[in-house]
């Protein structure tokens, strides 16, 4: 009879470790997508400073729409700065919204326009591998490197979402 009531003890123990540990694992969960988009959008807005990613980011930005009139009003590097200027500012936003849910209304959307113009760059920049057959073939850069923004296009879409129906 001891051994049965041990076992159950332990298995309502265990039960109660796993739940605490699976808490801890889903308050992580729902923080580490903001951190992570805030880390990104400072990163490689910071980046966009440098002449190395205005160069880099060119064909890109030229290539598209809605991006390409930024060479009209600015150099090369004059857009990479503003570029970076606005991925910083929107980190900034979603960082701050955690006490102010204007800013953090502002900082989502801001990552949802930067994250659906940089996937849009698959649809005008030179991504698909001509060697494998064209689409649906991605090439390494651009395509493949320009994919992963669905994933943050996504978790800017949540935040957007926590943002509006917090009060």
């Amino acid at each position: 009879m001891t051994t049965l009531t041990n076992t159950t003890a332990n298995t309502q123990t265990s039960a109660h470790g796993a739940g605490h540990l699976s808490s801890k694992i889903s308050a992580l969960g729902e923080l580490a997508p903001k951190y992570s988009i805030v880390l990104i959008l400072l990163w490689i807005g910071a980046m966009k400073f440098s002449a190395y990613e205005a160069g880099a980011i060119e064909g890109l930005v030229l290539s598209s729409p809605l991006t390409s009139w930024l060479y009209s009003i600015f150099t090369v590097q004059g857009a990479a700065n503003f570029i970076g200027s606005v991925e910083i500012a929107t980190a900034v936003a979603i960082l701050l919204g955690a006490v102010n849910r204007r800013l953090a209304i502002i900082g989502a959307v801001a990552a949802i326009l930067t994250f659906a113009t940089t996937l849009s760059f698959l649809l005008t920049a030179p991504g698909w591998e001509a060697s494998l057959g064209g689409f649906p073939a991605l090439s390494v850069l651009p395509g493949q490197f320009l994919l992963k923004d669905a994933v943050l296009l996504a978790v800017s879409i949540s935040l957007l979402g926590k943002a509006l129906s917090s009060e």
